[in-house]
């Protein structure tokens, strides 16, 4: 088994994966591995693993999982396997309003703290881009900040909101790490303590909804796409490839349909 997932490490490396999507890849592979080890590595044990794994897991995570042994049976085992993906459940995440997102902030005393919310929502950032965000990534004559090898292993400019412009500037003042936001052990903060920043703003705010570091994103691009930005301007501030993902906010919008005066007004 160590000697399949080695040649997995290894091909996923050679073609630059994300340290993220080689980190899950082999995670996936060695689960269904352990599982196949009776029943032998073949077609039939890979369906039952993903049947098993269905019950117990929510679709998307399947998914990521059904294409991570699909990868390891086609580029490991030179083998296709034949199975479907599992359908994506259509739910839409529920926003928070911008008098929210207001509360969490003037709740959140920490400086560092405070500007990590600021930055996921005021420039739509991903939490593993805030983790790597380095001082040198902003330039603060051009007013931009450069997302290195986000999602896609794609660079990106976001702007600085003009809002937090002095406030950024002094907070990278006070320490000469280049990494913008350093932990208390002198490394980067983990994705797993950012949510927990943002959980604790999100208590302390009062706010009932399940909030965590993307719904600041989701906020971000639901807002924009409200106040009349287009859809393609939105889609270079993500860093989607695809227009279709960004096509998701319009959905989650409900502007339009707040505007549409009903026939029973007319009466």
């Amino acid at each position: 088994m160590q000697e399949l997932l080695r040649e997995l490490q290894e091909n996923l490396e050679l073609k630059n994966y994300s340290k993220e999507t080689i980190k899950n890849y082999l995670l996936y592979v060695k689960n269904f591995l352990e599982f196949a080890s009776k029943k032998g590595i073949n077609s039939e044990s890979a369906k039952r693993f993903i049947l098993k794994s269905l019950k117990n897991k929510e679709a998307s995570s399947v998914r990521t999982m059904v294409f991570a042994i699909k990868y390891f049976f086609r580029e490991i085992l030179h083998q296709e396997l034949n199975i479907p993906n599992p359908k994506q459940s259509k739910t839409l995440p529920e926003i928070l309003t911008s008098k929210e997102i207001k509360k969490m902030v003037n709740s959140t005393s920490n400086i560092k703290h405070r500007l990590i919310i600021k930055l996921l929502y005021g420039c739509g950032l991903r939490v593993s881009e805030i983790t790597n965000l380095k001082k040198g990534d902003i330039n603060f004559e051009e007013n931009l900040i450069k997302i290195n090898l986000g999602k896609g292993r794609k660079d990106r400019f976001v702007n600085i909101p003009e809002s937090i412009r002095e406030e950024l500037k002094s907070y990278c003042k006070l320490s000469n790490s280049k990494i913008l936001f350093e932990s208390n052990r002198k490394g980067k903060l983990t994705k797993k303590t950012i949510a927990q920043i943002i959980q604790n703003s999100a208590k302390k705010a009062g706010i009932k909804k399940r909030v965590y570091p993307h719904l600041l994103r989701h906020s971000f691009a639901t807002h924009l796409l409200e106040s009349g930005t287009d859809l393609r301007i939105i889609q270079k501030l993500l860093g989607h490839s695809n227009i279709k993902t960004t096509q998701i906010y319009t959905h989650i919008s409900q502007a339009s349909i707040k505007n549409i005066k009903s026939p029973l007004d007319n009466l």
